[in-house]
């Protein structure tokens, strides 16, 4: 079953090929989704990596969560659902609706 992983506190730098290169070591990778910023097209510092088995996953996050790489500490455990943002319901906030 594969695991999907978030890492994060990467390097603004980081390419995917970069992240497969290090995660791969731990274990088979699936995918890896850098995120990237919409307005600049440059990566937002964290990204996702699916792992194909449970064990490279644990693997992984053992090795990786606090290593020091490109200068910089990174966060590395399993990704959970993203929550719901409360006020996220692309209205008119605040706006009054009365009728003038």
């Amino acid at each position: 079953m594969s695991t999907k992983l978030y890492v994060g506190n990467l390097s603004f730098d980081v390419t995917e090929n970069d992240l497969r290169d290090m995660v791969a070591q731990h274990g088979p990778v699936n995918e890896i989704n850098v995120i990237m910023d919409k307005m600049t097209g440059r990566p937002r510092g964290f990204a996702f990596v699916t792992m194909n088995t449970e064990e490279g996953a644990k693997a992984a996050i053992l090795a990786l969560n606090g290593k020091d790489w490109q200068g910089r500490a990174m966060t590395v455990n399993e990704a959970r659902p993203r929550e719901e943002r409360a006020g996220s319901s692309r209205g008119y906030a605040g706006e009054s609706r009365a009728s003038y």
